[in-house]
């Protein structure tokens, strides 16, 4: 059993995780996790979990004072775009952190960054291997790593656990050893859940409910603002993906336009008619700009002709 992407950004993701370690124990199938990021597995090793008392979505539900962005666009790259949206607005403070220009609207202090490809790291797969690099080339103008960046904003409000001076000096306390070569770290990770699975409840009747996944060239700030990669097929419009049912019942075509409506806001969006969907289901692409002002990736939603 591999459990993937949609499963990660569910809301219930504990849930269905908690479920697939059931099924596997009691079937004597072998479960794996499919990362949502490339270094999804280095953040856990970093201990880059909630605590304090939250975690993003619930900073964002709350809305804190302020906020500092790492390489994040939130109206793109968050579960709720709206919510997101809304807790910016509301700060008194947004520092934004990235190697592109964007979030001026909301921003109070932009703070140039270089990408992974000009300063030096360590991934760590979904295998548990891991795997260092170093820049190649210095970053441009007066943008400098982002961990640097944090360290030094880390030091000048005094706080503990700031005093590195290379990226050495991180994968050292990390992963216990400056090179890479022969680190085990398989024996650090499992892939249970340690939640109890619980019955799931039912959605109202009737109701529609939006399935949203990620495609592959909306995934982060580099790929979005590749030109070449925004020409592939792969980067095409999302369409709202309807049931055959659905279809019927709105009276629209294959290609035809319909109004998708969550929360406060609303989009017109051509239909694509899958028969493969069930009735109540509305299958439609996030992280992209055409579907930005939409709410949540899974959860109620209403489609009607344009």
């Amino acid at each position: 059993m591999l459990l993937g992407n949609a499963a990660a950004q569910h809301p219930e993701a504990s849930q269905l995780h908690a479920a697939a370690v059931w099924i596997a124990t009691v079937t004597g199938a072998k479960l794996g996790y499919l990362t949502e990021a490339g270094n999804t597995v280095g953040g856990y090793l970093a201990n880059a979990l909630p605590n304090n008392g939250g975690n993003a979505a619930q900073f964002l539900v709350q809305p804190k004072k302020a906020y500092v962005l790492f390489n994040t666009e939130p109206e793109l790259d968050c579960a709720n775009p709206q919510v997101a949206q809304a807790a910016m607005a509301q700060a008194d403070m947004v520092v934004v952190m990235s190697a592109f220009q964007h979030g001026a609207e909301y921003a109070d202090v932009m703070l140039p960054i270089a990408p992974f490809t000009e300063t030096g790291g360590t991934f760590v797969n979904c295998e548990g291997r891991a795997q260092s690099f170093n820049g190649t080339v210095k970053p441009l103008g007066e943008a400098r790593p982002g961990w640097k960046v944090l360290r030094v904003l880390g030091n000048l409000l005094e706080l503990p656990g700031f005093s590195y001076d290379t990226v050495e000096a991180v994968r050292q306390e990390i992963l216990g050893a400056t090179d890479t070569a022969g680190v085990d770290l398989v024996v650090r990770l499992n892939n249970l859940a340690g939640v109890v699975p619980q019955a799931a409840g039912s959605s109202a009747s009737g109701s529609l409910e939006r399935v949203a996944e990620v495609p592959i060239y909306f995934t982060d700030a580099i790929v979005r603002r590749a030109g070449s990669l925004q020409q592939t097929p792969d980067a095409r419009q999302p369409a709202v993906r309807i049931s055959s049912a659905l279809a019927q019942q709105l009276g629209v075509s294959d290609g035809a336009h319909v109004k998708v409506s969550q929360g406060s806001g609303s989009v017109i969006l051509a239909a694509a008619v899958d028969a493969s969907l069930p009735a109540n289901v509305v299958r439609l692409a996030a992280a992209h700009a055409s579907t930005a002002a939409l709410g949540a990736m899974f959860g109620p939603i209403s489609v009607e002709s344009a």
